[in-house]
């Protein structure tokens, strides 16, 4: 029998190898088989579609750029499926190379388009999606978008057994498991520019304004914003809506010689001119109502958002390389993983605790 009780513990490994031989051997056995797998599921990916759909999101081309010059780095043919789900029906694929993706980094939208498809949530729909990606010889997909995508890439991997891995693509950021998505970041900055110039207005006229944003029923954009542009008020989904104790404060503010008043408002909650109206009539004030609308999704992606799409893309292609399936990408702290479609679908996994300390500040600053 060997002895280890002596044996240091920088030494205890290669030891207990020795007094192990056959459990020494079955590992080594074990890793030489992990790596055949890896290996020979390398050779089966030998093409893959990439797509954009939904919503269009700041760093889609980013995202774009960085899944096609990886799967060509790795020796993986690459169509690009224009229009979403609905060119996958109607078999709009192009051949994609590294130079098909240049200059597009720091471009807003998406150069595969969008949509989406009322045909792809029938089961016929999604028979001609199946046909177009064996017709295509396609053996996995890379799609990015938001929480609709990956219902639907949910029911092409569970239903048909396509293989595919989501990159989260929305401004909305209200996907599961997930700290931030590609757009988020400059969808704030957006709101930010926007907030900053009403400012000017607000204080000139001494007025009120409510601006409403996007984002569902996530409180993300609407409290990010509101911390960051200064707003007096913010109602975001979640959150206490009492239209009579806004009134009251901004009766109070009025007394002690506050002339302007910026309030947030998610789409989630309400509409700008539903609080604008009711506002009205509580106060007597002056309200007036801004929708920021569809301006949240354009622009050039911002350095996060462009640095975020690029990582995550170039891990989507490793996660099929390494057999991965029906799974999104998503980050947590710094550090990038998978999390299943129906985790990050159907379990927002929403932080309201934070959500509440930052609406608590936003209040306290703007007194």
């Amino acid at each position: 029998m060997c002895d280890v009780g002596a044996v240091s513990p920088l030494a205890m490994g290669g030891t207990q190898n020795k007094c192990h031989p056959e459990r020494s051997a079955r590992r080594a056995q074990s890793r030489r088989i992990s790596k055949k797998k890896e290996n020979i599921m390398k050779k089966n990916i030998k093409k893959i579609g990439v797509l954009t759909s939904g919503g269009d999101s700041p760093g889609m081309n980013a995202a774009i750029r960085s899944v096609v010059r990886k799967a060509v780095f790795e020796g993986i043919e690459v169509l690009g499926i224009m229009e979403g789900y609905e060119g996958l029906i109607n078999d709009k694929c192009i051949g994609m190379n590294s130079r098909s993706v240049s200059n597009i980094l720091s471009r807003g939208g998406t150069i595969l388009k969008t949509a989406r498809s009322k045909e792809f949530i029938t089961k016929e729909g999604q028979k001609k999606a199946v046909e177009t990606i064996e017709k295509n010889e396609i053996d996995a997909l890379v799609i990015i978008g938001g929480n609709g995508s990956f219902k639907g890439a949910h029911v092409l991997h569970d239903t048909w057994g396509i293989t595919s891995i989501g990159v989260p693509g929305t401004i909305d950021n209200d996907l599961g498991y997930t700290d931030y998505t590609v757009g988020a970041h400059t969808s704030i900055d957006t709101v930010l520019d926007a907030v900053d110039k009403i400012r000017d207005t607000v204080t000139s006229m001494e007025r009120i304004y409510v601006m409403e944003v996007m984002g569902r029923e996530e409180p993300y954009i609407a409290i990010m914003a509101g911390l960051a542009g200064g707003a007096e008020e913010v109602l975001f989904p979640g959150g206490v809506i009492d239209l009579d104790k806004i009134a009251s404060e901004i009766e109070e503010g009025s007394k002690k010689g506050k002339k302007s008043w910026i309030l947030i408002v998610s789409e989630g909650v309400s509409t700008s001119e539903d609080i604008t109206n009711k506002l009205k009539d509580k106060t007597g004030y002056e309200v007036r109502a801004v929708t920021l609308g569809h301006v949240q999704r354009g622009g050039a992606p911002n350095a996060p958002d462009r640095i975020l799409a690029s990582r995550m893309g170039a891990y989507s292609i490793d996660a099929l390389i390494k057999g991965h399936s029906g799974a999104m990408v998503s980050i947590q702290g710094n550090k990038l993983q998978l999390v299943r479609y129906d985790k990050a679908c159907y379990d927002a996994d929403r932080d309201m605790k934070l959500y509440e300390e930052l609406y608590s500040l936003t209040k306290l600053l703007a007194t």
